[in-house]
């Protein structure tokens, strides 16, 4: 433990253990009510005890740095990952230690600048297959949005990073919600129903993982069909990887653990931040027009190209402020390997400590009118004298994510596309409400129509 005498340590306030059972509803039923209500009423730190479990949240910057990056070693992924791992396995999401190390090796070469560079191409092909779909919808019935993001980031993640099309893998999708609702359920159960119990959740998510054990023998056998994996994709790196295991059924286990989480991070959070990016475009028609001008600018009618990136400064202001309200990935969660204090109070070994991004980019402290869309915040002119980790849409520290920057230039390049020739509507009175899995999802989809502009 550093810097605190054992006579003078300090605990978080927070509720009552009375309260216990109102917290559990909160943590089923209402999950970023939980974690917004505890800062709103307690402050940066709150202690919260729910059931067996005592959850140290913190949201203040400094209080992200130390966690997340200036002591991450001594804070271990925790709940929720640590209950998802029998969903996901050992994943880069859920694993630790050198399992990890060895992971993040195989794979970080796959998303280096330069590689990523070379996607632009692939990238605004599939934006442009999507709006070429969108087109097809002009003035008629109610369109899921997210459905089409989904596609739209399954089919940009298999060419970028998999060197596959994974179009003819049609229930991927619903494989990965039903892997995401299981998570879940780990989480808010604590792992404690087996998992042969019939729920109905629980049969389709035996269903599920089944089909991306299909997926992803597939996706190999054909790899190995064209010879040596030895190019410089993620697929091409996790098989090699994983080969030279000394036992060939962990490396089996192994291979289909990080591919799967792979594709379920890959896609999911982009495609949320789409969505949400969409809505709140057409709540707000001056920044719409603002993109759509920016677009016409800047590509006229052609396909864009990685330099457009600096061009579409605005467009990706709007998806920074965009992830800050909704963050996609919302609570990064922690287990503490050691007694610690964090921000002057005593953290016990053993501790669950949340951070969350969804209440950190909320703090008034750091943020005016923090409910209101603002993309100016992110203009570089006046976001300088911004606390560094008052804003972590990526996470922080070691466990960074790799895929941030081919995330923005997806998103950048979607909305630029879309927004210079079609206009995006959310139904009328359709109520959008966050759903905090294991990214922030609209709940029930987004019905939009699609029109053109004027």
């Amino acid at each position: 433990m550093t810097g605190i005498a054992a006579g003078v340590r300090r605990t978080p306030p927070g509720p009552p253990r009375s309260a216990t059972l109102g917290l559990l509803k909160k943590l089923v039923g209402d999950r970023l009510a939980l974690m917004t209500s505890a800062a709103d009423q307690y402050g940066d730190a709150v202690r919260m005890a729910i059931g067996p479990k005592t959850l140290y949240f913190f949201n203040n910057p400094e209080h992200a740095k130390h966690v997340l990056a200036d002591n991450a070693a001594n804070y271990h992924k925790g709940i929720g990952l640590v209950h998802a791992r029998r969903a996901l396995g050992d994943g880069l999401l859920t694993s630790e230690g050198e399992l990890w190390r060895k992971q993040r090796k195989a794979t970080q070469p796959a998303f280096q600048h330069k590689r990523i560079a070379r996607q632009a191409g692939a990238v605004a092909e599939s934006a442009g297959r999507l709006v070429d779909r969108l087109r097809t919808g002009v003035g008629g019935e109610p369109l899921n949005l997210m459905e089409e993001m989904t596609g739209l980031t399954l089919d940009v993640l298999g060419r970028t990073l998999l060197s596959e099309d994974l179009s003819e893998f049609e229930q991927m999708g619903h494989a990965f919600e039903a892997v995401q609702d299981q998570a879940i359920f780990e989480m808010v159960s604590m792992s404690a129903v087996p998992m042969w119990v019939p729920l109905p959740h629980q049969l389709r998510f035996r269903k599920a993982r089944k089909e991306l054990r299909r997926v992803v023998d597939e996706l190999t056998a054909r790899r190995l069909a064209h010879g040596s994996p030895d190019g410089d994709d993620v697929l091409s790196r996790v098989m090699a990887s994983t080969a030279e295991e000394a036992d060939p059924a962990f490396g089996r286990q192994r291979l289909h653990d990080e591919l799967v989480t792979v594709m379920l991070a890959g896609h999911e959070t982009t495609a949320s931040t789409l969505g949400w990016t969409f809505h709140l475009l057409d709540k707000h028609p001056e920044i719409k027009e603002r993109v759509r001008a920016e677009a016409q600018s800047v590509l006229g009618d052609r396909m864009p190209e990685y330099e457009d990136l600096h061009g579409l400064r605005y467009t990706s202001m709007v998806v920074e402020e965009v992830m800050r309200l909704y963050p996609p990935v919302w609570i990064l969660t922690r287990v503490a390997q050691a007694d610690d204090e964090v921000g002057g109070y005593f953290v016990p070994k053993g501790s669950d400590v949340l951070i969350s991004p969804y209440t950190l980019h909320r703090h008034p402290g750091f943020w005016d009118q923090p409910d209101r869309f603002d993309p100016e915040r992110f203009n570089p002119d006046t976001s300088h004298n911004r606390p560094r980790y008052a804003y972590i849409p990526f996470g922080a520290g070691p466990r960074f994510c790799v895929g941030n920057h081919l995330g923005m230039m997806e998103a950048t390049f979607t909305i630029a596309m879309i927004a210079r020739e079609l206009d995006l509507r959310t139904v009328p009175d359709y109520d959008v409400v966050p759903e905090p899995m294991l990214s922030l999802r609209i709940r029930g989809g987004l019905p939009m129509t699609v029109h053109r502009v004027a």
